[in-house]
């Protein structure tokens, strides 16, 4: 019975999965994101640097697995970043940072990348490993300084990509996306779904053996 192991420590990704009928155990990856990004250099494309960051999460989530679970599993890693005026972006992480980038991006398009790596494990080796990126165009509204000073304060925007969550109270200043949605959350079911295919796991299989209780 294959384990899914979750590398993140996103509610949002957990979310997905269990709406979805998988419920994954969760290991957090702990990597330096920030190391990463700088190694890659300011040159890198944008897909490319988050299918990275995907997989680094993912390797070290897999080295750190117990005996049990590494006989017969499969570790997702994702990482997101948005992209507008030709800059990636991350978790902003403090209220000044979420409202710089709310200025940046309020009444415009920007582009939402999530790297999705999938590795599959076997009596305790990486015997597969495949990576995608994905991009998703969301149209953000422009809310009002009374609310965006609101959101700031609720303390959502500080830890997510571009500083907006679709399916919590930054959904309120979304004001249309084109792709998939469960990609802006976090984590694509459908680029998820090829992965597995890629590494040999089929959704039936792994709902099976991960059944959300």
């Amino acid at each position: 019975m294959t384990r899914v192991v979750l590398g993140s420590a996103s509610p949002a990704r957990l979310r997905v999965l269990r709406s979805a009928g998988i419920d994954p155990s969760v290991v957090v990856s702990g990597v330096d994101e920030d190391a990463i990004v700088a190694h890659l250099g300011p040159e890198a494309e944008p897909g490319h640097v988050v299918s990275a960051l995907a997989q680094a999460k993912a390797d070290a989530v897999h080295k750190v697995l117990d005996g049990d679970v590494a006989a017969d599993c499969v570790v997702i890693g994702c990482d997101s970043m948005l992209y507008i005026d030709g800059r990636l972006s991350g978790k902003p992480g403090t209220p000044e940072q979420a409202a710089r980038q709310w200025d940046s991006m309020a009444g415009r398009d920007g582009l939402l990348y999530t790297g999705h790596c999938v590795i599959r494990g076997l009596h305790g080796a990486a015997v597969h490993t495949a990576t995608q990126a994905e991009v998703t165009r969301v149209r953000f509204g422009t809310p009002t300084p009374t609310d965006l000073a609101a959101y700031l304060a609720s303390g959502e925007p500080l830890q997510v990509a571009g500083a907006f969550t679709l399916d919590g109270l930054g959904g309120w200043f979304v004001e249309g996306i084109d792709g998939d949605p469960s990609n802006v959350i976090g984590l694509g079911l459908s680029v998820t779904h090829r992965l597995f295919s890629d590494v040999g796991l089929s959704i039936a299989d792994l709902w099976a053996a991960n059944p959300v209780r």
